[in-house]
């Protein structure tokens, strides 16, 4: 049964129409409305030593995410879901690049937690056709690491991505990677390691896990998405994930482990990403996010 105080701060969150359209756990992390600015979404730079070219290629093919109203060449602008501007997230043009951005949290609790958040996506316009296979994926994940008094500790990286097409041919599936690329030292000092976990090998499609998302008849036209993606930090264990209508079976997801990082301790990080399927941009946008904890 709800206490007087649930029943007052649900009262509060649904008197807010930017906080309404979400369902958060009874405390709220962060909630981003890209109207208001970055709200902490940076590009993900990756790690070096002395000189940027000891960057591993995948991370040295990203740059800053974006504040857009959506532009199209027809009618201006789409604007987001809600207001004028959402957080957009570009590829370079070509087949295969892919960009990330970020938030760059701690957590000083462990229990679950809850990342809720509203998207579209698209490839660039510039043909006079509905290009609906010519972006390859858009995902996101989080970055976690315990805290440094759990003993030796772990490194945990759930990730999600909707595999939308293959070489022009529509897969549409939502799939998750329980394992990392190769771990490589970065310079010489025995500070800095590197990983690429977002490379195209290793993804494993989630049983059940076929959806087909709204893409609407032209290229310039979108439709906003929900995404639910519920965690619990006590387990490392993921406990649900929704997107629209449709609720996932989790039972045979693995998020990636490893052993803890010298200096990550109760990182709570946050990403998203967009990839392309052909020599044109793919962009992701995120209209809003809200982070929230039952803690």
């Amino acid at each position: 049964m709800s206490t007087d105080a649930d029943a007052i701060r649900r009262a509060l969150q649904l008197a807010d129409p930017r906080l309404s359209r979400f369902d958060p756990l009874p405390r709220i992390i962060s909630f981003d409305d890209f109207d208001e600015g970055f709200c902490g979404w940076t590009q993900l730079v990756g790690n070096y030593e002395h000189t940027l070219d000891a960057m591993l290629p995948g991370y040295a093919q990203h740059t800053q995410s974006m504040l857009s109203s959506c532009i199209a060449w027809e009618f201006g602008s789409h604007g987001a879901a809600d207001g004028t501007y959402s957080l957009k997230v570009a590829t370079r043009p070509r087949k295969g690049a892919q960009n990330v951005t970020v938030k760059r949290l701690t957590f000083r609790r462990r229990g679950p937690i809850r990342w809720e958040f509203y998207f579209t996506f698209k490839p660039e316009a510039n043909e006079l056709r509905l290009s609906e296979t010519d972006v390859r994926s858009f995902g996101f994940g989080y970055d976690l690491q315990t805290g440094d008094g759990d003993g030796n500790g772990a490194r945990v990286m759930p990730h999600f991505r909707f595999l939308n097409a293959r070489d022009g041919e529509h897969v549409q599936r939502w799939q998750f990677k329980p394992e990392t690329t190769p771990i490589i030292p970065i310079g010489n000092e025995g500070k800095t390691i590197s990983h690429y976990h977002l490379a195209p090998e290793g993804w494993v499609d989630l049983p059940g896990g076929e959806q087909k998302l709204c893409y609407n008849e032209i290229p310039t036209k979108v439709n906003w998405h929900y995404v639910c993606f519920d965690f619990d930090l006590e387990t490392m264990r993921a406990t649900g994930f929704r997107c629209n209508d449709r609720v996932f079976d989790l039972s045979a997801y693995e998020p990636i482990r490893m052993p803890a990082m010298r200096n990550l301790w109760c990182m709570l990080n946050l990403f998203m990403f967009a990839e392309t399927d052909t020599d044109k941009r793919a962009f992701l946008y995120v209209d809003s996010v809200c982070l929230s904890g039952d803690f």
